[in-house]
């Protein structure tokens, strides 16, 4: 066999040779390839990175932090999601083969395993309604995959009922367009939501199962009355149970659908609903503990549920490879709580619809928001109000609400019935532009709302510049309506009503920007001195100034519609109008004087060196002054005050004496007591008001005891508690 080889070896060489590959040519074509030097650099990485304190980066031009974040390592149980299932003991089975190793019941199901699976789905749904994904959360319930498998009706019914819920939550959730990536997923992984069955039909076979379990608590409770006996009495007590919650699922099923019908027409039926629900869920808290329970499993611990149906680990390879979300899936009895607290939430949503007031529905979503509802309710809210064509609002447009809020604001000319700009054709066209264009802008104020506080803040920022531009075309229509007038009416004005108007809304805006930081945490206590200010000497200066105006111009009109009629005076009507400006203005003086309140203390703490102060190599109070109020740059009334003038409007020297600490203690007890008097002169206060009116109370009684020399050689920094409230924190040394 050797010579064969070495012939066959010679003859493979003699046709290299001949097409010209020879030795000295590998050798050359060798040299150009280039040469890695390769070096073990791992312990030298390491001996640099223990000099690494907790916390610290190290920053090159050429990789960041989005390299850095975009470096995912594959095959990484750490960072790749699909790698988990690799890590686990036991086998995980998918749907099929749970059901050929008897893992899993498709018949015959127990009354303690429904009212297991029922639950732990509710607590799946409830977790991915807080931000998790599909994969990780609905199904997980294996049921699901394939619910067409399903031979006990029951469950079965429950099942579908489930999916199609699901999918109305996505719809819904998806058409509001009030979300952001960390607070919901859309991402259905490929999986079915009973698209083949129809609404009416899963409606059909709840209602069928529900009046299955009906019988059987009449059977039961016969069977009660005739003999005593503990078994049979849970046995009621379970079919109750299972009773309760298809109930309850077939109902908020109706719900949801009711939500959906056209014009609104379905409001009072999910009113009706929503209160039948709320009616189930004390019974539901009570069989909590009826269900079967999950087992401890490696490595999900009580993470996830684990009873016969649920595989927690069945979609881990549908995951993108990257950092997975850390789902725990919450409990039962919290499950339950969450649902009465979001049909608590969708009862509020049900009563905009007979608001037919702008300003009112504002105020309505702007308080709405303040309890951070969930991503469901607050995407029904915006729905009930905004429909897809962002123009039409119940039988009116939304122009036409935003004539009613201009006319009960500010009254103008304009709009006012019998003033002669109000049938001029030419006055009418330019009315009508202007607000057609404030609609997108207004509309998008109200949208806002519907996000999270964190996000609230970015698009408040955003909105700024459209809502500067739009006050530049407001100015610009009460200039030509005012010249308009003047000429039909001569000595009747028309001076900037739809600007105040627009004003008032952006200022509204601008402040809500500045709040929204207390809320998120964002400030230092450092930074509160000139955040305090901008609050209390511009911005709620001008909203006051505002409103003033406008109140004027209601009385001008009030005025003006008498000497019309003949008559000279209209007392009930012009209070009747007057009474909800009033009643602004009070709360904006109140708020005023607790920022001016804050403002003097931190100012007072400061001179007394009480406030620590930053020392920061690369950065400075300019710098940070600056970052706050870079929005407020879009507009142009009222213009952005900038570091540099904010620093002539506060010093201190201007002022002859200079003032101490003591004496700015003082001024802040005036401004705290003023806010009390304010408050307390409103009619009907709030929760929020009282609490406030506390806060006031226990500021100004620090501040007296400041300015009267109470620890007055002590610097330790003062503490702002803001257990009580999330933007009036209570000032404590």
């Amino acid at each position: 066999m050797a010579a064969p080889m070495k012939q066959l070896l010679g003859e493979v060489a003699t046709d290299l040779s001949a097409l010209g590959y020879s030795e000295m040519e590998e050798e050359a074509k060798d040299k150009e390839r280039p040469v890695y030097n390769w070096k073990d650099v791992t312990q030298e990485f390491r001996e640099s990175a223990s000099q690494l304190t907790l916390g610290q980066l190290l920053h090159d031009s050429q990789f960041g932090l989005f390299e850095a974040m975009s470096a995912i390592e594959m095959m990484d149980s750490k960072m790749d999601a699909g790698m988990m299932c690799n890590q686990i003991k036991r086998k995980v089975l998918n749907l099929n083969q749970a059901i050929q190793s008897g893992d899993v019941k498709l018949k015959d199901l127990s009354y303690q395993e429904l009212i297991g699976i029922m639950d732990s789905t509710l607590s799946c749904v409830v977790t991915w309604l807080e931000g998790h994904s599909l994969a990780q959360t609905v199904f997980t319930n294996l049921y699901f995959h394939d619910p067409h498998l399903i031979e006990d009706r029951c469950l079965k019914a429950f099942s579908l009922c489930i999916l199609k819920i699901v999918d109305l939550i996505r719809d819904k959730v998806n058409r509001a367009s009030v979300f952001e990536e960390e607070d919901f997923q859309t991402m259905t992984y490929g999986f079915k939501m009973a698209g083949e069955v129809t609404d009416m039909r899963v409606t059909g076979m709840m209602k069928e199962v529900e009046d299955e379990y009906s019988k059987l608590i009449r059977n039961t409770r016969s069977k009660q009355g005739e003999e005593k006996n503990e078994s049979l009495e849970k046995e009621h007590e379970l079919v109750m149970a299972v009773y309760t919650r298809l109930k309850f699922y077939k109902q908020f099923f109706m719900m949801l659908l009711a939500f959906g019908k056209d014009k609104c027409e379905g409001i009072e039926q999910a009113q009706k609903l929503i209160v039948h629900l709320q009616e189930l869920t004390p019974s539901m808290t009570a069989s909590v503990s009826l269900g079967i329970q999950p087992e401890q499993k490696e490595p999900t611990k009580n993470d996830y549920p684990t009873i016969s149906g649920f595989e927690p680990l069945i979609n881990q390879r549908l995951l993108p490879p990257t950092f997975p979300r850390y789902t725990v899936i919450r409990s039962r009895s919290d499950a339950v709580i969450y649902m009465e607290t979001l049909l608590e939430k969708l009862h509020v949503a049900t009563t905009i619809v007979g608001v037919n007031s702008f300003q009112t529905i504002m105020e309505i979503f702007k308080e709405f928001s303040k309890s951070s509802p969930c991503v469901l309710s607050r995407s029904i809210l915006q729905l009930t109000f905004l429909p897809l064509s962002r123009r039409v609002f119940g039988e009116h447009s939304i122009v036409d609400y935003l004539k009613d809020s201009i006319r009960n604001f500010i009254a103008p000319p304009a709009l006012a019935l019998k003033s002669p700009l109000y049938n001029n054709p030419e006055a009418k066209q330019y009315v009508d532009a202007l607000l057609t264009r404030a609609a997108r802008p207004m509309c998008n104020l109200v949208q806002i709302t519907g996000h999270n506080r964190a996000r609230q803040r970015d698009k408040y920022a955003h909105i700024l510049e459209e809502m500067g531009n739009l006050q530049e075309e407001a100015d610009k229509v009460d200039a030509y309506l005012h010249k308009l007038l003047m000429k039909l009416e001569p000595g009747r004005q028309h001076l900037a009503c739809f600007g105040t108007w627009v004003l008032y809304h952006t200022l509204h805006a601008m402040i809500s920007y500045i709040l929204l930081g207390f809320e998120l945490e964002l400030y230092a206590s450092y930074e509160y001195h000139y955040v305090f200010w901008y609050l209390y000497e511009l911005l709620y200066a001008w909203l006051l100034s505002t409103l003033h105006r406008a109140d004027n111009f209601l009385m001008e009109h009030e005025a003006y519609m008498d000497h019309q009629k003949g008559r000279s005076s209209k007392k009930s009507k012009k209070k009747k109008r007057t009474k909800t400006l009033t009643k602004e203005m009070t709360l904006a003086q109140a708020q005023q004087q607790m920022f001016g309140g804050y403002y003097k203390a931190v100012l007072g703490l400061k001179l007394a060196s009480k406030m620590k102060q930053p020392h920061f190599e690369f950065d400075s109070e300019e710098v940070r002054y600056t970052h706050r109020f870079v929005p407020f740059s879009n507009i142009a009334t009222p213009p952005m005050v900038h570091y540099t003038q904010y620093k002539e409007m506060t010093d201190l020297c201007r002022y002859e004496p200079e003032p101490m600490a003591e004496d700015l203690y003082t001024a802040s007890c005036k401004c705290f007591h003023q806010a009390k008097i304010l408050y307390e002169s409103l009619s009907s206060p709030s929760d929020e008001t009282l609490t406030i009116i506390k806060i006031a109370k226990t500021n100004f009684v620090m501040m007296k005891l400041l300015s009267g020399g109470h620890k007055k050689d002590s610097k330790a920094p003062p503490e702002y508690d803001f257990s009580l409230h999330k933007i009036f924190p209570l000032i404590k040394l």
